[in-house]
């Protein structure tokens, strides 16, 4: 197979694709202003002319993209004061480097030489897919964390906030999170709800999980179905189902009921991720501890809860989530004793708007980033134990 030669692009060729990236970002600015078509044709028409004349003169490259952030910093400025400069400033690196990144091949500098044009094209169109469902997906919490710390009782962005005006903001909504009876409360709460909950869905979760792996039991995958069932039924349904089934047994607006109601919702989290983690169990193990006269506790605390371990905490991380986020459930199945942190939430936008809302969110996203960082950093613990990956 033919190889493909890393060499400067033409003129032309560069105008073109960095017209299409112009284009791209100028949709964005423009629906902004008012105009997404007159955004669009005026950022292709501006990159590409820059693609066109910088791909001449690809020797000059540090202090064109320096002249790049000025006048794209200076024209902000003029056009909205600090706060347009700095995007300009990102602007302008963002176009220098990728009017160079193309014009001098550098795109293809890690990828394999042989690739067709097709190929390249697809492989940066993928990541390009990638990236925009991630920024659409991220882009509220983006919103919501700044908006927390506005000095007003807004849930928008205020002249003095979009100036970076120190007098637009405060941490008053974070006080009155820490300071208000009825926020502490539904704290409290949820912490005394969302740790017995998932003390309940790693005890059977791990239980079920082990039980089903065994390859004699009968009926497998109908019992898997059934356990990992409240992933997949939607949340109203099971709500409305709890709600029947505990007015009928007398558990309806208990604490019992709604640690019950998140555990059966956790049970699913931990099961798939124990099951993942058998997948590369070493069954020789309990056998040779079997042979050593070890009974099954012992083999099971002693050689296999060591190494499925990480994939037990996740799974208790991942139910912890479940429980301290759900709202849903607890709506039908407890009361106003069992008031969560989610509850509370809702309550402040349905009763009154309280942007304290945007306190308690940046804090639950900052919690659950925590978390997922540690289930990604017992991901790979897992992996290297199990030797699927290098240390």
């Amino acid at each position: 197979m033919a190889l493909t030669p890393v060499e400067n692009q033409t003129p032309g060729f560069t105008a073109a694709t960095a017209a299409a990236a112009g284009a791209f970002f100028g949709l964005f600015v423009g629906t902004a202003q008012g105009s997404g078509l007159m955004g669009v044709l005026i950022g292709a028409a501006l990159l590409g002319v820059i693609g066109f004349v910088f791909a001449s003169i690809t020797d000059k490259e540090t202090p064109l993209r320096w002249l790049l952030i000025a006048v794209f910093a200076a024209a902000g400025f003029v056009l909205g004061g600090f706060v347009a400069a700095v995007i300009g400033a990102l602007f302008g690196w963002f176009a220098g480097w990728f009017v160079f990144w193309i014009a001098t091949s550098r795109y293809r500098a890690h990828l394999a030489p042989y690739l067709t044009p097709g190929q390249v094209l697809w492989h940066y169109t993928f990541r390009v897919i990638c990236g925009v469902i991630f920024v659409f997906l991220i882009t509220p919490i983006l919103v919501v964390m700044p908006l927390s710390f506005n000095a007003q009782d807004f849930f928008t962005f205020t002249p003095e906030m979009l100036r970076f005006d120190p007098e637009g903001y405060s941490l008053k909504h974070y006080r009155d999170f820490f300071t208000n009876d009825d926020w502490q409360q539904a704290l409290w709460n949820s912490v005394r709800i969302a740790p017995m909950a998932t003390l309940l869905s790693v005890g059977f979760g791990t239980l079920a999980a082990i039980g089903l792996s065994q390859p004699h039991v009968p009926f497998r995958r109908a019992i898997m179905a059934i356990l990992i069932s409240p992933m997949i039924v939607p949340l109203i349904i099971s709500a409305a189902g709890m709600y029947f089934f505990y007015s009928r047994i007398g558990l309806q607006g208990t604490y019992l009921g709604v640690v019950l109601a998140h555990a059966a919702l956790g049970i699913p989290f931990v099961i798939i991720t124990v099951t993942a983690t058998l997948v590369g169990f070493d069954r020789s193990l309990t056998r040779a501890a079997a042979n050593m006269g070890a009974g099954p506790v012992t083999t099971f605390f002693r050689v296999q809860m060591p190494l499925i371990l990480p994939g037990v905490i996740s799974g208790g991380l991942f139910a912890f989530i479940t429980s301290f986020d759900e709202v849903v459930v607890v709506l039908f199945v407890g009361s106003a004793g069992q008031k969560t942190l989610p509850w509370q939430m809702f309550i402040g936008l349905r009763e009154q708007i309280s942007p304290t809302i945007l306190a308690v969110a940046t804090i639950l996203v900052v919690i659950s980033i925590a978390l997922l960082t540690t289930v990604e950093m017992l991901r790979r613990r897992s992996e290297r134990l199990r030797g699927m990956s290098p240390s």
